[in-house]
């Protein structure tokens, strides 16, 4: 059947098999067919890239624009079209680049020239007109990428989302000075392989298994980025609600965009709000000394339309989780760095970005007219916090004061069937402990969970971007009680949205961790065969009832 577009790679893909006339997300069949053209020229860049390693040559535009390429793709991020088309001309030049480097390189060790036969992303090249990149991209969708079978393609697609959401992470790290070669490495490889068509079912896992090991060396090189910038996050209490005055109110991940736009408005009046995933900045020494950092405003990214409606605040996104912006305060909003939505002021730059136009548009507005703060939440629980009082918490394990661990954590969403986590965290029982992370915790951290022998119930370890946190402590646990993850008492309620979450399930898989109850639909792009797999292998599941859960988990 012939279709107007082909999404699938989020948890709202329309009746739970794909977007085909309008993506659930807000992208229009233009957007979406311009970033499946995007993705055909990146494996192109790694085709080259990837031969050129070979060789003992890198290319640090190559590198960064892979990340930035793959990450402009994930859900939420771009839905500018005149962008995108930017892109799709710098992937073509970049691979150009790459390929005369490489040919030039070659015909120097081999003593002749080289000769394919090559993928057909390596010879692409970009329409001069839009139609024409249009009609490019309708060729190259997910649906019409060779694979050996059903099977097949359902591993290569779970392999570049899987991507996509590394990419997030390393570009992250990358904004912060710090990059891995063994990840930059990666993204040519994995793309070069799924640009073939011949790559059979047990290849396909055998590269999502190493990209999991791949991705938890990301993930922690972001950490290690974060933490040597703005310090290892400390339990902090975090105000939710307003002040009077003039506002900023800041969405999505990139603390360093946070950092800068706090410097700008410092001494200027203005109060600074985080929302939705930035909520953990506030955990962050170099954030937190801000005075103006003034709290948190709203829950997840997915109730923006009706949380920011005629609020008289300037709002900055700072990368993905952006929705359509509606006229009632469409021109109080901003983007910056990667994403972008048509007819919105983008802040450009890379090191310093002037953030006048935000300030000078919450100045105009006035702000809130009096303070209004709902309740107090603390953040901060990442794993040099946790792990500092670990003695407390392996003491009340073994004195049989705390029964059990729930990571309950993950992505959130509009679509029915979240509230499950709700009901999970309320009813775990009063001698579990709770670890969350991401916008899922939106959904349950409001609530007042208590502690036991003086340790929170309810330990925040930070956003998706802080996973390596829980991972971290998980490890750290399984050592100090001499037993793998699987021996310990946790278990791990995981909701996915996006492609970030998907590559931290593979990581988790990767390292063997069995159980996980998913939720709340499986991906649509998993075929019957690869989630018999990863039901037979891992265990993996999906959830049911809170108290179904409750009852086979606890007994």
């Amino acid at each position: 059947m012939e279709t107007n577009m082909f999404c699938r790679q989020c948890e709202q893909a329309a009746q739970g098999k794909g977007c085909s006339v309008q993506g659930v997300c807000g992208r229009d069949p233009t957007v979406a067919t311009l970033l499946d053209l995007l993705l055909h020229g990146l494996k192109g860049i790694a085709i080259y890239g990837k031969m050129a390693r070979e060789l003992g040559i890198k290319d640090k535009e190559a590198d960064l624009f892979l990340k930035e390429g793959l990450f402009t793709t994930v859900t939420n991020v771009d839905f500018d079209p005149q962008r995108i088309q930017q892109y799709i001309t710098r992937a073509y030049d970049i691979k150009e680049k790459v390929k005369k480097i490489f040919l030039r390189e070659y015909k120097k060790k081999n003593n002749r020239d080289f000769s394919g036969p090559l993928p057909a992303a390596a010879d692409w090249k970009p329409a001069d007109k839009l139609e024409g990149l249009l009609d490019q991209g309708r060729r190259v969708g997910v649906l019409l990428i060779p694979a050996v079978d059903e099977d097949a393609r359902s591993l290569q697609e779970l392999l570049l989302y899987g991507l996509k959401g590394m990419a997030a992470y390393a570009d992250h790290a990358a904004m912060l000075g710090l990059v891995d070669e063994e990840v930059d490495a990666y993204f040519h490889k994995a793309l070069a392989a799924l640009a073939q068509d011949d790559l059979s079912v047990e290849e396909l896992l055998a590269m999502n298994m190493e990209f999991g090991k791949i991705n938890l060396k990301c993930l922690e090189l972001l950490d290690k980025a974060n933490t040597g910038h703005f310090g290892n996050p400390v339990p902090t209490k975090v105000r939710v609600g307003v002040k009077k005055g003039p506002a900023i109110i800041v969405s999505g991940h990139d603390l360093l965009d946070l950092e800068e736009l706090l410097k700008q408005t410092e001494g200027k009046g203005i109060n600074v709000y985080t929302h939705s995933e930035m909520l953990p900045a506030h955990g962050y020494p170099a954030l937190n000394k801000y005075k103006h950092l003034a709290g948190h405003f709203g829950t997840a990214w997915q109730n923006q339309q009706k949380e920011f409606s005629g609020v008289p605040a300037a709002f900055l996104f700072t990368t993905n989780c952006i929705q359509r912006p509606l006229d009632s305060y469409k021109d109080r909003v901003f983007t910056t760095g990667l994403v972008a939505w048509p007819g919105l002021v983008h802040i450009r730059g890379f090191d310093r970005k002037d953030f006048g136009p935000v300030i000078k548009k919450a100045l105009e507005l006035g702000g809130f007219v009096q303070d209004n703060i709902e309740k107090e939440i603390t953040v901060g629980f990442a794993h040099n916090a946790v792990l500092g009082v670990a003695d407390k918490v392996i003491e009340a394990v073994k004195a049989g004061k705390i029964r059990h661990f729930f990571l309950i954590g993950g992505c959130d969403g509009a679509k029915p069937g979240r509230n499950y986590y709700t009901e999970f965290a309320q009813k775990v029982p009063k001698d579990c402990v709770i670890l969350t992370l991401a916008c899922g915790k939106f959904r349950f951290n409001y609530f007042d969970y208590g502690n036991i022998e003086g340790i929170p119930r309810l330990l925040d370890c930070g956003q998706c971007n802080d996973s390596y946190s829980a991972i971290k402590i998980a490890l750290a646990l399984a050592e100090a009680f001499k037993t793998d993850v699987n021996g310990l008492p946790l278990s791990l309620i995981l909701s996915w949205y996006e492609q970030k979450a998907v590559c931290i399930l593979i990581t988790l898989l990767s390292l063997g961790i069995k159980d996980i109850r998913l939720g709340p639909s499986l991906p649509a792009f998993v075929s019957p065969n690869v989630l018999k797999v990863l039901v037979d292998k891992f265990g993996v599941r999906p959830i049911t009832a809170p108290d179904a859960d409750l009852k086979e988990i606890l007994g």
